[in-house]
């Protein structure tokens, strides 16, 4: 298997900066897996004298390790690494030869302070936009760390593997052989699961700020950008920076960008926020907001933050249906991201519920790749967008029935049905499948301001042409707003007119 010229060259460019020698410890099988890896480091080793290989036997065949030489570093790929890994692939190459991380140096202290012992397992497929965060955060780890270990493990090529763990989503990690966590999650997030996060005490005694913001996605950056650049005290609280971009894979309508997905608009995002004096307060949840002299936001781990105006941009998340069966079977057959989990479906049936073009464009991807999709929808015609329609009706692996509502997820362990009334009749009808796709809207996340701010019926935050909410001070924008239209590009020009509002409202107050 060779690189396609185009990564190739790319590839070439960065094993510029390896600075260095590094030793990949391979171990081969016969298998076809094993021979485009055999491939991989082969092309490798050409394009960079620092690159060595030597054959050897790890845990996993095929496999292999990537070290410092007379040093091992617990780096571990199993399987061939590209597709979105391809970059996790690179940073470890660079990393692993010496080039310093782009990380800030509290974190690496924190990371090189951890004691013990920590063998991390990984397992991902190659087209989740998900995985390479956790695989590039857990691999730093095990460079940073000698008491760390981390394992790539890709779920197609370790079938077996995977389905005996009962992984049904992708990124899975486990620690120490038990199950440590699934989903997209930063370096940040896996300290504080290991309990070596922020406490409410690196958060006391802050000044009051002029604009605080409430929420790390497009709103609340370019509403943080506005304010900060009006000279005034800012600062973000979030819960992860990125928000709800972090779980979109392609973006081909933000304006000026002909293409471009959801992790890299997050990390300029972010990138843009640091330009500025702005205090970015990460991995952290708000629980109650009050107006008192000044506004106050208590979060979740107990600290107070005060401002004297607040910009709310907590987003929107998936919409659950609310069935029996959705919560027991989460990450092990019921799954919200089909470009993520689609691949462990392979051969399989699998329904997703949903005919809006959220729902359609999931059940096109996965008609490619499972052996048949039953498209669910509540009513008697689909919304989607009618090119996505006929896209749909096109595929021979696809049924879609519509006046469904579902009744029920049903499984043992993991998912082996779905159970739907027919709306026409009142009939039950079972349908036996293995995986089920929610794929119905977004929800606010507004849950915790019950009885602060003004909102409509679905929790969304009721605001004016200014941003403004019913509570003086107070401004909300993007989709935890009841603007009708969930888009990044509104959400990003709602954040700036809600700073632009509260400046304001700062100066004639």
């Amino acid at each position: 298997m060779k690189l396609e010229a185009d990564i190739k060259a790319q590839l070439e460019q960065y094993l510029q900066l390896m600075e260095d020698d590094v030793l990949l410890k391979v171990s081969a099988g016969s298998d076809q897996v094993s021979r485009d890896m055999l491939a991989l480091v082969d092309e490798l080793t050409t394009m960079s004298s620092k690159i060595k290989a030597e054959q050897t036997s790890l845990k996993r065949t095929p496999s292999f390790s990537v070290n410092r030489i007379g040093e091992d570093t617990g780096v571990t790929f199993a399987g061939v690494p590209l597709g979105h890994e391809f970059s996790s692939l690179v940073l470890a190459l660079l990393q692993v030869s010496g080039r310093p991380p782009k990380v800030e140096q509290n974190v690496i202290e924190q990371v090189k302070n951890i004691k013990g012992e920590y063998h991390f397992e990984t397992y991902v497929s190659l087209s989740c936009h998900n995985c390479p965060e956790v695989v590039q955060a857990l691999n730093l780890m095990s460079i940073l760390n000698p008491g760390i270990t981390h394992t790539m493990i890709d779920g197609a090529a370790y079938k077996e593997e995977a389905e005996g763990k009962n992984v049904m989503a992708v990124p899975s990690v486990f620690l120490n052989g038990d199950w440590f966590g699934s989903g997209r999650m930063t370096l940040d997030e896996i300290l504080a699961k290991m309990g070596n996060g922020p406490d409410a005490s690196d958060l006391a005694d802050k000044d009051p700020f002029d604009v605080l913001v409430v929420g790390g996605g497009p709103a609340g950056a370019s509403a943080a950008i506005y304010a900060a650049r009006k000279g005034i005290r800012t600062g973000i609280v979030a819960e992860r920076f990125g928000g709800q971009i972090m779980d979109t894979v392609g973006i081909e309508n933000f304006i000026s960008v002909k293409y471009t997905e959801g992790p890299k608009l997050a990390a300029s995002l972010e990138e843009h926020v640091k330009e500025y004096d702005i205090d970015v307060m990460n991995l952290q949840r708000a629980k109650r907001l009050e107006k008192k002299d000044l506004i106050e936001i208590e979060l979740e781990n107990g600290a107070v933050l005060k401002s004297k105006s607040v910009i709310l941009s907590t987003g929107a998340r998936w919409r659950h249906v609310g069935v029996p069966g959705e919560a027991e079977f989460k990450n092990k057959g019921v799954a919200y991201c089909p470009h993520c989990d689609g691949p462990l479906f392979e051969g399989k049936d699998v329904a997703v519920i949903g005919g809006g073009n959220s729902g359609i464009e999931a059940a096109i991807d996965l008609a490619g790749i499972v052996k048949h999709v039953t498209v669910l929808e509540y009513m008697s015609e689909l919304k989607a967008d009618s090119v996505l329609q006929e896209r749909l009706y096109s595929l021979p692996n696809v049924t879609v029935i519509k006046n469904a509502q579902t009744k029920e997820i049903t499984g043992t362990d993991k998912v082996n049905g779905i159970t739907y009334i027919d709306r026409n009749t009142g009939e039950e009808q079972h349908i036996e499948l293995s995986g089920v796709f929610v794929q119905i809207g977004l929800m606010p996340n507004t849950d915790w301001l019950d009885g602060a701010v003004e909102r409509t019926r679905t929790g969304e935050i009721i605001v004016d042409k200014h941003g403004a909410t019913s509570i003086p001070g107070v401004f909300a924008a993007g989709d935890c707003t009841d603007n009708p239209y969930k888009q990044i590009i509104i959400s990003m020009g709602s954040g700036a007119n809600a700073a632009l509002g509260a400046f304001d409202y700062l100066i004639r107050n």
